[in-house]
């Protein structure tokens, strides 16, 4: 059985005790989260949402919230002698599926 859930604007499949990183959400360490569900996979077939499956839902636990790697952006304007460094560090939550519920 699998899920199609949709968060920060992206959609993931997911399965029972997964872990996905996610984009960060206001949550803390340790609670749960709800999902929506966009589709769903089970015994009975696929069912798909119109946007989101009702009834349906996928519980979370928040194992860590953190930054991922930090990458660097060199910007470089030919001729001009202009150049500039500039970095990112990404927030994320990660997140392990505990339930899919149908």
């Amino acid at each position: 059985m699998y899920a199609i859930i949709e968060t920060g604007g992206k959609q993931y499949k997911v399965e029972k005790d997964d872990v996905i990183f996610v984009e960060k959400l206001a949550v803390d360490e340790n609670s749960s989260v709800d999902f929506k569900v966009v589709a769903v996979s089970g015994d009975n077939g696929l069912k798909v949402g119109a946007p989101y499956v009702e009834g349906a839902s996928v519980q979370g636990k928040v194992l860590k919230n953190g930054k991922a790697k930090k990458i660097n952006i060199w910007t470089y304007k030919a001729k001009k002698g202009e150049s500039r460094k500039m970095g990112h560090r990404q927030p994320y939550t990660k997140v392990q599926i505990e339930a899919i519920n149908a």
